[in-house]
């Protein structure tokens, strides 16, 4: 053993090592207990039952077995073992590299896809260039942009994990509970910190807790995946309803800013976030979100991957319960403040990600269409230097698979916009579109039954063609149940399933939802058409537009008109 204190470390260092050593030299000593693990002992105390938060081992489902032999953030020697042999993980270590954002996504494509975790969707122009140079050097030479205002990188070879988790370190983002059981990329309304409305500027608040989630190893291997968002009560929807936890913005009638507590949001079981009957300070959503990830950690359905959300145990107990016990965990109490006793918020402006905005310190904003959110290397690092000559060196992410450029004075404006068609972009609103979002379909991932980006471009520009709507709508394409692109509360939204064709082939089909939407025109979609092949689906929706542009009233929106019709008449439709 080293003797460190006839050697050339300070003090400081000294103490240091003496404590990290210590640690490790009792660690050794010390059983493995995996993922929390506890002793419930019997009425034969020679009996005990091993049980991970109250859950005995052979109770656990598969996924909890995993977590429970090696926590997933410990799994990077083996990536960096498979690594030098360019090998890919077992099935149990391909569950683990979620933990730092790695999925292997055979057999839609047999290789890796990175999912990075930047907090409120804030990008600086060099981090957008550095993605861009990770996806043209490891990836296929584009990345993606997702519904949690995130970016994706794919085609991934196992030999190149472990450099691209550094790159991503250096340029000060991470990737770290990006995937699994664990909290999700921390959204905020994207325009917050500039947008006139707004009641508060968000993101300091998003970043505290993205780093909070960071720095806290106990809040890893929850019983399954966690969304939080901060909603600023802007312009633009951040979609929070459809979270586990969503602060939305408020003021209340002596006029103070604070934020109501939603709960248990979770669109693809059909149901938005309830209002918890609770209002807190800003300060306070950091301190109550960790005291209810604890409650869920310690409470939360580990035998049953299907029960295992949050909306499953507040099914269970009801939300006063909850929030009993997440008191226990607080310094401060929960008071209970009804809804009423808070201003009505602002309307969010349909489609305001697109199109110059101004901002509140007078300068603009300038949301760019990004179709089904792909960007090529090229486009990403143009984008990053319209940033920097024209903005202030900064991207905004939003949750509908585009971008916001901030910080362009009213001199510049002609200039970044020509600039963003010369990228081969636009930034002109449109009613199509503008709205269309896809999740990654059955191109790269096991689970989708039909390849939704692809349909979607096809879609949008046969739509396009035949229609320039006088409002806008959202057309939301998802590959499964998982409801990643969220069709539930797309204006049309389409879920893919196999479906056979008169050959006896099976084709891209879906089923079609219609009527929803979020914040104040909150609605889950009804399902009106079953298992229509693509190729028929862009006929069937030009019939559907044109019964709606014939037959509203006055100025009537999508969403108003489809929920105020029979559900027999639209069936009807297609015949």
């Amino acid at each position: 053993m080293v003797d460190i204190n006839n050697s050339v470390f300070t003090v400081e260092q000294q103490n240091y090592l003496t404590g990290f050593v210590s640690g490790v030299l009792q660690g050794r000593s010390l059983p493995y207990l995996g993922q929390d693990a506890e002793k419930r002992f019997t009425d034969d105390p020679e009996e005990a039952v091993e049980t991970v938060y109250g859950t005995p081992l052979d109770e656990l489902c598969r996924e909890e077995l995993i977590k429970h032999a090696q926590n997933g953030l410990d799994c990077y020697p083996t990536m960096l073992l498979n690594a030098e042999s360019n090998s890919f993980p077992t099935a149990e270590d391909s569950f683990r590299y979620k933990f730092h954002g790695l999925f292997h996504v055979s057999p839609a494509q047999d290789s890796f896809m990175l999912r990075c975790r930047i907090a409120g969707g804030a990008l600086s122009s060099s981090q957008l260039r550095g993605l861009a140079r990770m996806a043209e050097l490891y990836g296929p030479g584009h990345a993606d942009l997702t519904t949690r205002a995130n970016v994706q990188i794919r085609e991934i070879e196992p030999k190149n994990c472990p450099a691209i988790l550094d790159e991503l370190c250096d340029l000060g983002l991470t990737s770290q509970g990006s995937g699994a059981d664990n909290v999700r990329n921390i959204t905020a309304s994207p325009t917050t910190g500039f947008d006139p409305d707004e009641l508060i500027d968000v993101l300091p608040y998003a970043k505290a807790m993205h780093h909070y989630i960071l720095r806290n190893r106990d809040l890893y291997g929850l019983p399954r995946k966690f969304n939080i968002a901060y909603d600023s009560g802007g312009r633009i929807s951040a979609c929070a309803d459809t979270n586990d936890i969503a602060f939305y913005a408020v003021r209340t009638m002596n006029g103070e800013v604070a934020f109501r507590l939603q709960l248990c949001g979770i669109t693809g079981h059909k149901q938005f976030a309830t209002d918890a009957g609770i209002l807190l300070t800003p300060s306070q959503t950091i301190p109550v979100a960790a005291a209810i990830l604890r409650v869920f950690i310690e409470n939360g359905d580990r035998t049953n991957r299907k029960k295992a959300r949050l909306k499953y145990l507040v099914d269970d107990w009801g939300i006063p319960r909850l929030l009993q016990e997440t008191e226990r965990k607080l310094t401060f109490p929960l008071t209970f403040t009804p809804v009423e006793s808070c201003k009505v918020p602002n309307p969010k402006t349909k489609h305001g990600h697109l199109g110059i905005h101004a901002q509140s310190d007078g300068k603009n904003y300038i949301g760019v269409l990004t179709p089904v959110g792909r960007l090529s290397c090229r486009q990403m690092t143009d984008l990053a230097s319209i940033a920097d000559r024209y903005g202030r060196g900064e991207i905004r992410l939003t949750v509908w698979q585009n971008l916001l450029i901030p910080g362009i004075p009213d001199e510049n404006v002609e200039a970044a916009a020509a600039a963003i068609i010369a990228a081969g972009l636009d930034y002109r609103p449109a009613s199509i579109t503008g709205g269309i979002i896809a999740c990654t379909g059955s191109r790269g991932c096991k689970y989708a039954a039909a390849d939704t980006k692809g349909n979607a471009v096809e879609l949008g520009r046969l739509l396009s063609e035949k229609f320039q709507l006088d409002q806008p709508i959202n057309i939301h394409l998802t590959g499964c149940n998982h409801s990643c692109a969220q069709h539930y509360i797309g204006d049309i939204g389409l879920m893919g399933v196999p479906v056979k064709n008169a050959a006896g082939e099976t084709v891209d089909g879906y089923n079609i939802v219609l009527g929803g939407g979020v914040d104040d025109t909150q609605a889950i979609a009804r399902e009106v058409w079953k298992a229509v092949a693509f190729t028929d689906i862009p006929a069937l929706l030009e019939k559907l537009l044109s019964h709606y542009l014939s037959n509203r009233v006055e100025n009537e929106s999508f969403i108003r008109f489809t929920n105020r019709q029979p559900l027999e008449s639209l069936i009807a439709l297609h015949s």
